[in-house]
């Protein structure tokens, strides 16, 4: 049995609970372990991004915890959260969220630069992940000089770059056409066998849902289904 990165109990978000309640997660049990290719699906608004932002401590639970591997995340103070997100969890967006000044392979190594890695160990991670992706002739563009699905390709390097206990991905592909959606699933497929990342990704794409190994389905914010392939 693989050890647990994530668990959560009685896991619940309301938003306006003074007003107009709204349940987006409704006392949802999870647990992911190491080394997971999981996707998160339902209809627009059954609660996938909301149940991301708790488990990656960018959102308060109203209810219930969220435990990453051996920490009660709804327990730590704001700059303990920060420090430990830093630390412990990558994260994909789908706007990429590269920072423009930066080259590809600086953005690569900004997080390790936060987690004031030493420059030699920087760069080489940055050069083997960016190797990896198929981005070593474009390392020292800078994200306007890139496609769409090499900003994507970047921005997974940059959340792989400090090897987390999980990567959260957002609609990875909402943004990219079918040829960089095949090509940047192919290479995370790949990353979670290479380096046992594990990947959990919210996503309306059925390139995402067919690419991953367990498929867990919300509706009104409760699991409806949980299949493991």
């Amino acid at each position: 049995m693989s050890m647990p990165v994530i668990e959560t109990i009685k896991l619940k978000k309301v938003y306006n609970p003074d007003k107009i309640p709204v349940v987006a997660i409704d006392s949802v049990d999870l647990t992911i372990e190491q080394g997971e290719f999981t996707a998160i699906v339902g209809p627009s608004g059954c609660g996938k991004t909301t149940l991301l932002n708790l488990i990656g401590g960018l959102d308060v639970p109203t209810e219930g915890s969220v435990k990453v591997a051996d920490t009660q995340i709804g327990q730590l103070r704001e700059a303990q959260l920060t420090d430990f997100r830093l630390k412990h969890i990558g994260f994909v967006f789908q706007s990429y969220n590269l920072i423009p000044v930066l080259t590809a392979r600086e953005n690569v190594e900004f997080i390790m630069l936060l987690q004031n890695s030493d420059k030699k160990e920087r760069e080489g991670r940055s050069a083997e992940l960016m190797e990896k992706m198929g981005m070593k002739e474009a390392m020292d563009r800078r994200p306007a000089e890139l496609s769409g699905g090499q900003q994507q390709r970047v921005a997974v390097a940059r959340a792989l770059a400090s090897r987390p206990k999980f990567i959260l991905a957002d609609e990875p592909t909402a943004n990219l056409d079918s040829k960089s959606t095949e090509s940047l699933l192919d290479i995370m497929s790949r990353m979670n066998q290479e380096e046992n990342a594990t990947f959990i990704f919210s996503t309306h794409d059925h390139r995402v849902i067919d690419k991953a190994r367990r498929v867990i389905t919300l509706e009104d914010g409760k699991i409806t289904s949980d299949e493991r392939r």
